[in-house]
């Protein structure tokens, strides 16, 4: 990428987009987020079949860089006016966006800390991997703002009301195992065998069906539709899935009492 502050590498299907500002724990600086924006029209564009997402150093991403020496100084009374964007509203909102309508599943390895938008990059992952060491923080309320990129809208439905509050008023770490425990990531590893880890799952990820793309779209979008609308979408997306040279070559090999040959297609 044009900064460097994020490293894009495709092999075997897989995309591997790593931060890459390891000084700043990855947070999101101008130049990190001027190169994830490119690093996500590649992957638009590019034939990856999973993407592995994950950060460079001691840390998965700090959240936002407020000592970020390429930031122009905030007019607060500009966004609060509507005279200006604000950066949630130029580029947090509608990168998040993106990530939640790639085709592709995404894995999330989380190493050290993902706090405020780092969290939330953490948690857009649809397999989230945690090292031992790694904590969550919703950091706002220690500088006197609100919950963004998203964290409000997906906490209370991940661990609940009550756990997403405490969360975000008291502002403490939250362990990689006691997130495990409440069912905000999936597997917890020792801190050497993340990258090994995380690999291993985006790669039988890429060896999946077309349909892996799919399923991911009928979670996120179950998280807002009522039960006839979901059924809908199931029986809208079913029929997408059954044209797919994947969904015949799983079939036949049904059929055929062997492994299917996925080719993504």
């Amino acid at each position: 990428m044009k900064h460097g502050k994020v490293r894009l590498t495709h092999a075997d299907g897989i995309a591997v987009m790593t931060l890459n500002d390891p000084a700043s724990l990855n947070a999101f600086g101008v130049k990190l987020k001027e190169d994830m924006a490119a690093a996500l029209t590649d992957i638009e564009a590019s034939p990856a079949r999973a993407l592995l997402i994950t950060g460079e150093g001691r840390g998965f991403c700090s959240g936002a860089n407020l000592n970020d020496p390429d930031q122009p100084e905030r007019d607060f009374e500009g966004e609060a006016s509507g005279r200006v964007k604000s950066s949630l509203e130029d580029w947090f909102n509608p990168t998040f966006l993106r990530l939640r309508a790639l085709h592709i599943p995404v894995v999330t390895a989380i190493n050290g800390v993902a706090a405020g938008a780092g969290m939330s990059l953490a948690l857009s992952g649809d397999i989230k991997i945690a090292a031992k060491s790694a904590y969550f923080l919703q950091a706002f309320a220690r500088i006197g703002l609100v919950p963004d990129c998203g964290s409000s809208w997906l906490l209370p439905r991940l661990v609940g009301v009550a756990r997403a509050m405490e969360l975000s008023l008291l502002a403490e770490r939250l362990p990689a195992e006691t997130a495990l425990t409440w069912g905000l990531i999936n597997r917890v590893v020792d801190d050497g065998e993340l990258p090994e880890a995380a690999m291993a799952m985006a790669r039988r990820l890429a060896e999946g069906p077309a349909s892996l793309g799919l399923i991911r779209k009928l979670y996120w979008e179950s998280l807002e539709n009522d039960y006839a609308a979901q059924l809908d979408l199931e029986a809208q997306l079913q029929k997408q899935a059954g044209r797919t040279l994947d969904s015949k070559e799983g079939r036949t090999a049904f059929r055929e009492k062997r492994t299917a040959n996925f080719i993504g297609k």
